[in-house]
């Protein structure tokens, strides 16, 4: 579908509040866009889309660029309920433009991802568990779910966290850090405690773990940190590396993560 300034609001913005609308702001003489267009064009129109396409000639239209800012070709903008809700530059491949809708597009996995986090950052773990299983038992490769979902189970059942870990991995690259602290996390309650050499901060580091594997977190990171000050370079710096793995997990803003960095600042120097 072609439009410019004279249907833009129409057949884009007004549309959009029905079902997202795909932008694609061009020109004839721009080969990237001629590379992009067919690409974009094969995807509206496969079964279940889940968007309209609506091709835009910025020689023709200046006005409505410049509305939106466009400086560089192809650009392509999703409409949704009349505003821009994403936006890519230049001429992706048919895997990355697949990979961008499906982040970009509203649709009920998604938003039952968004439901299960909603339910962690309210303390009903066992409800977003119960949300997450649902979701992977129908779409079994969701990076989004099998992530937040290894993050829950990492401490009751370390084997399975990895397993959905690798999952989301696979899927989406861009869950690999997430994964790398799942892994670790996990292999701290493997670890072979008889073998742990003598030291002043064995012990500390002997009941961290025991936390850890209770899922106790701020009792486990409290005595990582007092191994660190007993013996910063114990087991090859092993306290530490651990601290690090579980604020991963947690991240940075999780009051947690904050409480206890100070005091592993605080231990280090």
């Amino acid at each position: 579908m072609k439009v410019d300034v004279t249907n833009f609001q129409e057949q884009v913005l007004d549309a959009s509040k029905d079902k997202p609308v795909l932008v694609d702001f061009w020109a004839s003489w721009c080969g990237p866009c001629r590379q992009l267009g067919p690409i974009l064009e094969k995807l509206a129109e496969e079964d279940g889309a889940g968007f309209v396409l609506a091709k835009l000639n910025t020689d023709e239209d200046p006005t409505t660029s410049a509305r939106y800012n466009i400086r560089s070709i192809p650009a392509v903008m999703l409409f949704q309920d009349g505003e821009v809700m994403d936006e890519f530059i230049g001429a992706l491949p048919e895997a990355q433009v697949r990979r961008w809708l499906e982040n970009a597009l509203p649709n009920e996995t998604k938003e039952r991802v968004q439901q299960a986090q909603a339910l962690v950052d309210s303390a009903d773990a066992a409800g977003a568990e119960a949300l997450l299983e649902d979701v992977l038992a129908a779409s079994p490769n969701n990076p989004g779910a099998a992530i937040l979902l290894a993050r829950l189970l990492v401490f009751r059942d370390p084997q399975r966290s990895m397993q959905l870990a690798r999952v989301a991995t696979k899927a989406d690259a861009a869950y690999v850090p997430a994964s790398q602290a799942i892994h670790d996390v996990a292999e701290l309650q493997e670890q072979d405690q008889e073998s742990l050499p003598d030291d002043p901060a064995r012990q500390t580091y002997l009941e961290a773990l025991a936390f850890v594997g209770r899922g106790e977190v701020d009792n486990a990171l409290d005595r990582f940190v007092a191994s660190v000050r007993l013996n910063r370079h114990y087991e090859n710096d092993a306290a530490r590396k651990a601290v690090v793995a579980l604020f991963s997990l947690l991240g940075p803003q999780n009051e947690l993560t904050k409480k206890h960095r100070r005091a592993l600042e605080s231990a280090l120097f």
